[in-house]
């Protein structure tokens, strides 16, 4: 048995780092994600995420992405309101490490909503940019999230759901500087997984996004763990 899984995990990595030499815009993208969510007290608490995206399964850097912030939850609702900042390095497609790096503060308001047995969740956020050798930026962004439970009523311990979402950005300022400009439309992203609920703290999504863009789109794997505590 070890030796199968020795030999399983080698061929990975070989077809990763042949993967990683031959890039193109077209091949499958990974994004490998970890979101946090911690209570202080009934009020206050802190979430954030770590993102490490490849523009193939991995070698490839698309992005690597920091974000966090305090929420505040408003006495009576399930609703958070969260201030936050995020660090985001981004590479270049191919065998060029050139990268560039980007600053935020954001503002968001994430509002759950159950009907039956469908979960919602809508995701308003509002983001002032930073980025490096552009103006200030700013981008709006609306996520509506939808998991549905598929072995059990409710999302609980061992439950399997099914998890959707599609978010939207628009940008703010579309002069970007030294006669750039950038489309009003910025992107979207359509997104369907498999996620398990391990634990009351712990759960862990599997699925495809597909990334579209003005000219271009592009297709990603995601796997994600999501821990509150």
């Amino acid at each position: 048995m070890k030796c199968k899984v020795i030999l399983l995990a080698t061929s990975l990595f070989i077809c990763i780092n042949l993967k990683a030499q031959t890039t193109a815009q077209d091949d499958l993208g990974a994004w490998y994600m970890y979101f946090f969510n911690g209570k202080l007290n009934e009020k206050w608490g802190v979430q954030g995420d770590v993102q490490y995206r490849n523009f193939n399964f991995g070698g490839d850097l698309e992005q690597l992405l920091l974000r966090g912030g305090v929420y505040f939850k408003p006495e009576n609702t399930n609703v958070l309101l969260t201030l936050g900042v995020a660090n985001i390095t981004t590479g270049t497609i191919g065998e060029n490490d050139e990268t560039f790096n980007e600053n935020r503060i954001y503002q968001e308001a994430l509002i759950p909503q159950k009907i039956g047995r469908f979960h919602f969740s809508h995701r308003f956020r509002y983001e002032q940019r930073f980025v490096e050798n552009q103006d200030f930026r700013t981008r709006y962004r609306y996520n509506l999230f939808l998991n549905i439970p598929l072995n059990k009523k409710i999302i609980e311990p061992k439950t399997i759901y099914l998890a959707l979402y599609n978010e939207i950005f628009i940008n703010g300022e579309r002069n970007i500087g030294s006669n750039r400009t950038v489309p009003l439309f910025d992107r979207n992203r359509l997104y369907a997984g498999m996620g398990y609920q391990l634990n009351t703290s712990l759960r862990m999504q599997f699925g495809f996004m597909n990334q579209s863009l003005e000219n271009i789109g592009k297709n990603q794997l995601q796997i994600s763990l999501h821990h509150n505590f």
